[in-house]
């Protein structure tokens, strides 16, 4: 019998060939990532930026340098650029300026000196200043310093072998604060405008202020009643602003007072705030014409320590029941006690502090409250000086212009326009 033979073909068959190749090309393809992923972290390949400029940083005292360059495609957490400076162009630059991280320091982060350019973050930015790296006490103004730019891997770094110099100087001008000094300027300007109508016009309107428009109210219940009017000094010194408007406003009242032919007591803490405050009440009685009826006796020196202080005072409370109490000044937790004390007494009462923390209190338990800065333009509201009179109007127009900036930046934010809001950058 005569035997088959089967040969096989040196080729193998189509549907073979396609299934070998779709065995092996997940391999190769999964081999390339992973060879590709190791070459690129590696630092072997690191790629330097292209541009490298150095020049001298503009609006300072003439002491830095700024340096910028183009961003590369190996920057990345584990890439670091370094900077180097000497003062020889041929020198051997090794004189470490600045290590920053290839992912940070960009123009970003200066816009006083770039702007708000969407391409500033295709640049890093770093400010050197030479004194510190050479340690020169006397540095010479005229001197060029040096730069190279190097971008430091695991285990190797690259150098540019551009070099970049500047030399540092002084500016006359900080262009930066150009916008302060026009809302100055402008701020000024209204200033000087509403003092010089002031004086032409006396009786110029001002906001109201409940707390200053009831003194009238509060001296005249007190001189039908025939009581005393008691005004309350806070704690702090001469020192404190807010102790320098209450010795003002102290002065308006003790005029109203002698005009009256009322009997003001003022207490104190401190022997030096007693010591203006009985000369503001005696000048006060002299403007009026009535240096006769001044008693300094009734300025005085209660206790030096806060809760002493206040057990006095609430004891005068209650035993005279002056028709008007005015706390005035800055005051801790004396606060309440003084207050609650006076409002148990029927007594009128008008507070006017600048501590926040207080204001509650006094907004509780008083009449009419003084709050932050009312306490400061009552000496202007209540004297009609036409200098204080100028000035508390300008500040109200003033804020009601930035109200209306705020306003306006406000909605043109909301539509992604920001110039408006870096009009009043502050740097």
């Amino acid at each position: 019998m005569r035997e088959r033979v089967v040969t096989m073909p040196f080729y193998p068959s189509k549907r073979t060939f396609v299934r070998r190749i779709c065995l092996v090309a997940p391999v190769i393809f999964l081999a390339v990532i992973f060879h590709t992923i190791a070459l690129a972290q590696t630092s072997t390949f690191l790629m330097p930026p292209a541009e490298f400029q150095a020049f001298d940083t503009p609006n300072d005292a003439g002491d830095s340098i700024s340096l910028t360059w183009s961003t590369s495609p190996s920057d990345a957490p584990d890439v670091f650029y370094v900077v180097y400076i000497d003062k020889d162009k041929d020198g051997a630059f090794t004189a470490e300026a600045a290590r920053i991280p290839s992912n940070s320091g960009y123009r970003t982060g200066v816009p006083e000196i770039y702007g708000y350019k969407k391409g500033n973050g295709d640049y890093h930015y770093v400010q050197i200043f030479p004194r510190k790296v050479f340690h020169d006490e006397t540095p010479d103004r005229n001197q060029t310093y040096y730069f190279k730019l190097a971008i430091l891997g695991d285990s190797t770094k690259i150098m540019l072998s551009a070099v970049a110099s500047a030399t540092a100087k002084g500016n006359w001008i900080d262009t930066k604060k150009i916008n302060n000094f026009v809302i100055m300027v402008i701020l000024c300007a209204i200033i000087l405008h509403f003092i010089v109508h002031a004086r032409r016009s006396p009786n110029m309107f001002l906001r109201k202020i409940a707390g200053l428009d009831a003194v009238d109210e509060a001296l005249g219940r007190a001189t039908e009643m025939g009581k005393p009017v008691l005004f309350v000094h806070g704690l702090t010194g001469m020192g404190s602003i807010s102790t320098i408007a209450a010795t003002s406003i102290l002065g308006r009242i003790a005029r109203k007072i002698a005009d009256y032919d009322a009997n003001l007591k003022v207490v104190n803490n401190d022997p030096i705030v007693m010591s203006v405050s009985q000369e503001v009440v005696k000048e006060s009685y002299l403007e009026a014409g009535r240096p006769d009826a001044y008693n300094q006796d009734n300025v005085f020196l209660v206790a030096s320590e806060q809760f002493p202080y206040v057990a006095a005072v609430g004891g005068i409370m209650t035993r005279e029941k002056p028709a008007a109490n005015f706390f005035v000044g800055y005051f801790y937790a004396e606060a309440l006690i003084l207050a609650e004390t006076g409002a148990s007494t029927g007594a009128i009462q008008i507070a006017g502090t600048d501590a926040y923390t207080q204001l509650p209190f006094f907004i509780t338990t008083c009449d009419y409250t003084l709050i932050g800065e009312e306490l400061y333009a009552a000496s202007a509201y209540l004297s009609r000086e036409p200098m204080l009179m100028g000035t508390l109007r300008a500040q109200d127009v003033g804020k009601g212009v930035l109200i209306i900036i705020l306003i306006l930046g406000t909605i043109l934010a909301s539509f992604g326009l920001e110039f408006i809001t870096r009009l009043f950058v502050a740097v």
